[in-house]
């Protein structure tokens, strides 16, 4: 189960299906970020696509002499540039290939306006989801809610997504949703749905043990979006935002011109591929092993002992950066990272925010918050997650200090949108939403009971990672057969007799690289089992609160009534 794989089969498959001779990719805006995602353009370019454009490209020149391989989602836009274009072709021939199911009466209208027979053939690929990284995929929503339902347009693109990463990895499986979640349940139903209409396409070699989709909700766990990251993908995300594989740098003091953008791909990029889960010390380790060698090949004396050393070292000698240019470009998004975490004393901030995920002293926890508040150097973006955590934390502790908080907040200048917030996440994933003990509160409750005893046996081998994220804890006992199916029902009367062996999470609201990470060891340590997991977004704190803002539009708030802007985006 590679969604990565699964992706590049597709596209390697549309261009060789083309046959030889100059070719075009003609893509729209969402398909042009799913091939990114998975090819490098010196890789295409190598299999005779010389040129790569946009369907809803003004101006494009007229090139009889070129094939056209169109990949695009079958949405009713699509069909009507297309339909204009086969009308007055501007390429030879062309092979038309759609990301996901289309519908009948739309290849009709594309079969009418082919006056000149242009079109060699019409396929279904169903690359219909951004491939993250091969155990993980995101539609790229965010604000797919509001209040606690669905907007039909994240429904409708969720639903398709979803059952297009089924047909891509050839899985027909039974749904288990969220039973808390009103959204999981329609979207459950949705895909069932789907899949029953289509069933010549999902009539699939059946395995011993079924496939499982297992359909979550954010609102959960609202609590791993708003931690530090101290892992190089996910710390990356958190401080710099990774987009499409892609991280601007523009605002780094000192940047050179070549380095304000720069690609992070596993794909295409062994050292990040190597170094990507390891956390933030073994990054700076590796890279200075790099370093050493060069040292010992140039027979250079510098010392390179620190961040700084490194990124001077680059700055010195630019034939490293010509031979070692993806290092050169690691040491540049390390120094920058390494430079925010002292800037804004993240360690600092870290160890409080784990404290608050992971244990129950109300006065101590208090006391923390208090003394970070009187550090100019702490964030305002920090200050607020600490004060949403604690909110969510102790939302019905009789000395909650909520109000105190929100006053302080004020005192430091931070916005009133910001301020607004803390209410918006006690609406959005409070008590009440929850269907989960979050805290561990309720010994009954075998989730809750399961992660205080493996936390009462391991202990905290570093206090910056002690957190575990429901996600894992919920696979856990699925993997172990005690998942409840009065909260996590199956779908239909049918349920799996044995371990699951292929499961697909989905998270209604978005996913994290930390639970990225987590489905990223379960894979590695637990023989038999494969996961994927995806989510309507890859979310960092900001791009979370965004979600939650969205999400809680026009509802009355606990701690003020007042409504911001809508408008307002948290970046």
């Amino acid at each position: 189960m590679n969604v990565v794989l699964a992706v590049k089969q597709y596209v390697a498959k549309m261009i060789e299906d083309s046959g030889p001779g100059m070719k075009v990719l003609l893509m729209d805006k969402d398909t042009t970020s799913i091939v990114s995602m998975v090819y490098a353009q010196s890789e295409i370019l190598q299999k005779e696509v010389y040129l790569f454009e946009r369907l809803d490209s003004q101006g494009r020149e007229i090139m009889k002499h070129l094939k056209c391989i169109c990949f695009l989602r079958p949405t009713k836009e699509n069909v009507e540039f297309l339909s204009q274009e086969l009308k007055n072709p501007r390429y030879g021939i062309y092979y038309i290939y759609f990301s996901n199911v289309i519908s009948k009466s739309d290849v009709k209208i594309l079969a009418e306006n082919d006056e000149q027979e242009v079109v060699r053939e019409v396929q279904e690929f169903y690359g219909d989801y951004i491939a993250v990284n091969p155990h993980l995929f995101s539609f790229n929503l965010t604000g797919c809610s509001q209040g606690i339902n669905w907007t039909s347009q994240a429904l409708a693109r969720s639903c398709q997504g979803l059952t297009a990463l089924l047909l891509a990895l050839k899985k027909c499986p039974m749904i288990r949703f969220q039973n808390s979640s009103e959204m999981a349940k329609r979207l459950a139903e949705n895909v069932r749905q789907v899949i029953s209409k289509e069933a010549g396409l999902f009539d699939f070699r059946k395995p011993d043990v079924p496939p499982l989709l297992l359909i979550l909700d954010r609102r959960d766990d609202p609590v791993t979006p708003l931690l530090n990251q101290w892992t190089y993908q996910a710390m990356v995300h958190e401080l710099l935002g990774i987009h499409n594989n892609r991280i601007d740098l523009s605002s780094v003091p000192g940047i050179s011109r070549d380095l304000r953008e720069v690609v992070l791909s596993a794909e295409h990029d062994e050292f990040y591929a190597s170094n990507m889960f390891l956390n933030f010390g073994e990054i700076g380790s590796n890279i200075k092993e790099l370093m050493e060698e060069f040292q010992k090949k140039t027979k250079s004396q510098q010392k390179v002992e620190s961040i700084a050393d490194m990124k001077a070292f680059v700055e010195n000698y630019p034939q490293f950066k010509k031979m070692s240019g993806t290092v050169a470009k690691h040491v540049t998004v390390v120094g920058e990272l390494s430079r925010l975490v002292g800037a804004h004393k993240l360690l600092e901030v870290s160890e409080v925010e784990q404290e608050l995920a992971c244990k129950s002293d109300h006065s101590n926890h208090l006391q923390s918050i208090k003394k970070l508040f009187q550090d100019e150097q702490i964030s305002e973006l920090d200050l607020v997650r600490l004060v949403l955590l604690y909110a969510l934390r102790y939302e019905k502790h009789p000395n909650n200090e909520v109000h105190w908080m929100m006053d302080a907040l004020g005192r430091r200048g931070v916005s009133e949108r910001y301020k607004k917030l803390v209410s918006a996440i006690v609406e959005y994933g409070g008590s009440k939403r929850r269907g989960t003990d979050l805290f561990g509160t309720d010994n009954t409750n075998p989730i809750s009971f399961t992660k205080k005893l493996l936390k009462g046996l391991k202990g905290v081998e570093n206090v910056y990672t002690q957190h575990t994220s429901l996600l894992q804890d919920v696979l856990d006992q699925l993997i172990k057969g005690k998942l409840k199916d009065g909260s996590y029902p199956y779908l239909g009367t049918s349920t799996l007799r044995d371990r699951p062996q292929d499961i697909i999470v989905f998270t209604i609201g978005g996913v994290t690289y930390e639970e990225s990470l987590a489905i990223h060891n379960m894979n590695r340590t637990t023989p038999g089992i494969r996961v994927v997991l995806g989510g309507t977004t890859v979310h960092n704190t900001k791009s979370f609160l965004e979600e939650v803002w969205q999400a809680t539009q026009g509802l009355r708030f606990q701690y003020t009534n007042a409504q911001a802007s809508p408008q307002h985006r948290w970046t």
